[in-house]
């Protein structure tokens, strides 16, 4: 509409039952909209509320070892930390330390670059050990071909609800510029 003083905006804004919203205060001369304020604050809150649900959360699994692990343990873990990284979770891999071993850490290092080379094909170190008192932590993360095929391969929402569910639409958002 161009340049209108303030008083021909509020008299237009309540010609047609609209409100008169400052949407760039900062501009000069100031920039308004004609809008129902109120159907927009709840169109926002529902495209909030749709992007809260469809955010990915991030999950962090731990796996605890001993520098000292039997053979066939080392592989029970290994097994876990595969499963956990194949279904796309992160992976804390702490291995603890008790009395003299804390005196030898490159066992532990040792064990964790045995460990992330061994689980190469699905993930990644994504924090390097390192020391933290009696522990020593790395994290691992799966790649992202891995995690895209997890969140794939996740039932939806309607698919755990039942054969006879029915997924409804969200109504369409309404625009009008004027």
């Amino acid at each position: 509409m161009g340049i209108v003083p303030l008083e021909r905006a509020l008299q237009l804004a309540a010609d047609v039952d609209l409100d008169l919203v400052e949407v760039a205060p900062m501009a000069r001369p100031p920039v308004c909209k004609l809008m129902d304020f109120g159907k927009f604050k709840y169109e926002s809150a529902l495209k909030a509320r749709e992007a809260r649900r469809n955010q990915q959360q991030t999950v962090i699994k731990e796996m605890k070892l001993r520098p000292k692990i039997d053979p066939h343990d080392y592989e029970t873990k290994k097994g876990h930390v595969v499963r956990f990284l194949k279904a796309g979770d992160k992976v804390k891999v702490t291995i603890m330390f008790r009395g003299r071993e804390q005196s030898r850490p490159e066992l532990g290092f040792r064990l964790l670059r045995r460990l992330s080379e061994e689980i190469s094909e699905l993930g990644f170190v994504e924090a390097s050990p390192k020391q933290d008192g009696r522990n020593m932590i790395m994290v691992l993360a799966p790649h992202r071909a891995t995690k895209a095929a997890a969140v794939a391969a996740k039932p939806t929402r309607e698919g755990r609800e039942g054969e006879d569910a029915v997924a409804t639409p969200a109504p369409a958002a309404e625009t009008t510029a004027e």
